[in-house]
């Protein structure tokens, strides 16, 4: 491809180190790049590597430069042609923006830090088609403050040359630059010295008498230009002449940052700087504007990736904390030094490759010139955790097998679907908004779930058949993916269900079942599949949070029963049954009866009235969360007593035990599948046989466990099958 890139300039910093990173690895793999921007001491690396440069002065809001930019951005777009412009800031973004209407290339934007979105400044934005993000905490912040859809935004690494960053790079030309001292410890630190970027630096200043008081000889080589340069060297010069000598060196902006990084033994800094001094096997204190990390080690991790190094929502720098970490940092033995820099490497090694980055913007670059965009079709939207988690675990599929696909749900609450999934919405019963969901997707996912069937009823069916319909005679691809078919009853909704199957060009089913009742209709395709609810690929939530909603319910840490239940057609008697089946969990084996609703403003207010029938203490978990939250609840349980499928799928993914009620077959089949006991359904349920059958389970629990761990393995694998499906689809 060739690729555009325009940024404000090239001068020291994370950001253009990062384009400079990137350009250089995409020249490698063979793609033509050039570069606009307002020049920096960048521009000869860049055309060492045979990348061109354009200088357009980018680094300028006022209205004269911003014109001049608009001109030469559009003159380059119009000799180069392009198949990409990818623009790395606010104001080459703003341009490219506009040159981008009606013009023939993908348009991607990369947010390295975040901006103001208040006022005026905000409308100075784009986010082209597709957006990269250098960390998820920024991917967070453009949905949430921008409004960027999730599925558009890309989540990249700073990609650090560890060639050019290695422990093998000599630091002595530094040294000898300087007039360091052979022996002397040298604390480096790199960063631009603006006044939004050098609060490290200026600590580093402030702390140098003590720090030369206490560590002997002590250098600090302080890289980088920037606005406050000159106010820093005074001070810096100050704080030498306290020392007396020159302690503090202020070397302005330097093109040569890996042999001033392998000049020092420890490293300060934030964001690419510090990854590249990582990637040095420099131990390394994370401290920036944005908050203060500490030492780099095992234990800072997650917190580091989470924000790219930058701090962010970490505490401000506190400067007697940083100066007894600095202390700490310089009276490590050598080899403590070798250790801590080893393992700082091999985290850039496994974590901040270049090939990754190149490769993160190349999956960007395709998903905007080739877009593809799925519908999904099911009974979403309606609070029920079980159909929430499909979706979940469907949207969760499609970002793993397509990264860039789009994805439009038909949604019964459209805000809240897009708010908890990233992905577009629209109202399912809107005809209009429907139709043109389903002329601008490439295909139509219906499913997962029981959406086959007219049990429910038969305008349900007729709804789905619709959808599926519709698609079809726009020539759309269909995927009716691990449907749960039956019951159908009435002999006109099998023979369109049966259509409808037959004419899909891809069909998986969640049971054997489900393939019985097709074969009972007449469908015989030699491709139809059995594999698995999507939901056996779902992670579970945090065991801290389950543990937390435990402590509000009230049962705390105490041994408990889940109990899933839903109203049925006999509500007030089956009401009467679950609350002797729970008077005897408590009196019979000393356990909990905890209700969890998979539906919230349905199963709760059952819940309720069964808790007022019984005798002994019930409890309830209120305000349902997600159903990988719900799974993460499960997971304590000692046993669920469902009525409910996907509580079911939920406690089979946790290996916890579960005995049945029946209102279904597709309840029944579930039970099979999982080699779980049923007591019965909603007509012939018995206190006495359910409270039977749970302590068999509860007497054999371990062995159970261990089967249905077994048997989870063996439906996640038949699982990913769907995902096969979908790559190719």
């Amino acid at each position: 491809m060739k690729i555009l890139m325009a940024t404000n300039g090239l001068d020291i910093g994370g950001a253009e180190t990062h384009i400079v990173e990137l350009a250089k690895e995409l020249k490698r793999r063979g793609h033509e790049i050039v570069v606009v921007s307002n020049g920096g001491v960048y521009v000869e690396e860049l055309e060492k590597a045979g990348i061109r440069h354009v200088k357009a002065p980018l680094n300028s809001r006022a209205l004269k430069p911003m014109v001049r930019s608009y001109q030469i951005l559009k003159q380059a777009i119009r000799a180069e042609k392009p198949d990409v412009v990818h623009a790395h800031a606010r104001i080459p973004g703003f341009l490219c923006g506009l040159l981008h209407r009606g013009k023939n290339f993908a348009f991607v934007t990369t947010a390295h830090w975040v901006f103001a979105s208040e006022g005026m400044v905000r409308y100075l934005t784009n986010w082209g088609t597709k957006t990269i993000a250098v960390s998820e905490d920024i991917k967070q912040y453009l949905k949430d403050s921008y409004g960027v859809p999730g599925e558009d935004v890309f989540v990249t690494i700073n990609g650090i040359d560890t060639r050019r960053f290695s422990p093998e790079v000599s630091g002595e030309g530094v040294k000898a630059e300087f007039g360091i001292p052979a022996g002397v410890p040298v604390l480096s630190h790199v960063s631009r010295m603006d006044d939004s970027r050098a609060l490290a630096a200026r600590h580093l200043i402030d702390l140098a008498p003590d720090l030369c008081e206490q560590v002997e000889g002590l250098v600090l080589l302080l890289v980088g230009g920037g606005d406050v340069l000159e106010e820093l060297k005074v001070k810096a010069q100050a704080q030498n002449e306290k020392i007396g000598r020159q302690a503090i060196l202020m070397t302005g902006a330097r093109s040569d940052i890996n042999s001033l990084v392998a000049a020092g033994d420890v490293f300060v800094g934030v964001s690419r700087a510090a990854l590249e001094a990582m990637s040095a096997a420099k131990p390394t204190l994370v401290a920036g504007n944005e908050g203060y990390l500490g030492l780099f080690g095992p234990d800072k991790l997650e917190r580091a990736i989470a924000s790219n190094f930058c701090c962010r929502g970490d505490d401000p720098i506190e400067p007697e904390t940083m100066k007894a970490d600095l202390l700490r940092l310089l009276s490590m033995t050598k080899e403590e030094k070798a250790a801590t820099g080893q393992y700082c490497r091999q985290v850039i090694l496994e974590h901040y490759s270049v090939t990754r980055m190149a490769q993160d913007a190349l999956t960007a670059y395709e998903a905007a010139l080739h877009p593809k965009h799925i519908l999904v079709s099911g009974y979403y939207g309606y609070s029920n955790a079980g159909d929430e988690a499909i979706l979940e675990a469907l949207n969760q599929s499609v970002r793993r097998t397509s990264p860039g696909t789009g994805l439009t749900v038909l949604s019964g609450n459209p805000a809240v679907t897009e708010n908890t999934y990233g992905c577009r919405a629209v109202p399912r019963f809107s005809p209009w908004k429907l139709y043109r969901a389903v002329k601008n997707c490439d295909a139509l996912i219906s499913g997962g779930g029981s959406l086959l069937q007219d049990a429910t009823s038969t305008r349900s069916l007729l709804y789905y058949l619709m959808v599926i319909r519709l698609a079809e005679r726009r020539g759309k691809t269909v995927f009716l993916l691990a449907n749960g078919i039956g019951p159908v009853r009435k002999r006109g909704n099998r023979k369109l269900v049966a259509r409808a199957v037959r004419e899909a060009q891809y069909i998986t089913l969640r049971d054997p079942e489900s393939a019985a009742e097709l074969g009972s209709m007449g469908v015989e395709r030699p491709d139809l599949a059995v594999t698995a609810d999507p939901v056996y690929l779902l992670e579970p939530g945090d065991p801290a949070a389950a543990q937390n909603a435990l402590n509000a319910a009230g049962v705390g840490s105490d041994p408990f029963a889940a109990i899933s239940i839903r109203p049925w057609k006999n509500d007030a008697a089956l009401e009467e049954k679950v609350a002797a089946i729970c008077d005897g969990i408590v009196t019979q084996y000393g356990l909990k009866p905890l209700f969890i609703p998979m539906q919230q403003g349905v199963d709760d207010a059952m819940a309720r009235r069964i808790l007022g029938k019984m005798k002994e203490k019930g409890y309830l978990l209120e305000n349902t969360p997600r159903g990988r939250d719900i799974m993460a609840v499960l997971g304590k349980s000692r046993l669920v007593l469902s009525m409910r499928l996907h509580s079911l799928i939920f406690a089979a993914n946790m290996a916890v035990p579960a005995v049945g009620i029946s209102y279904d077959p597709k309840l029944d089949a579930n039970l099979k599948l999982l080699g779980q006991p049923s007591a019965g359904t909603v007509e012939t349920l018995e206190a006495g046989t359910a409270l039977r059958l749970i302590g068999e389970t509860l007497e054999h629990r371990e062995e159970r466990v261990s089967a249905l761990a077994a048997k989870r393995r063996e439906l996640a694998v038949s699982a990913v099958r769907n995902e096969e499906i979908m790559a190719k689809l």
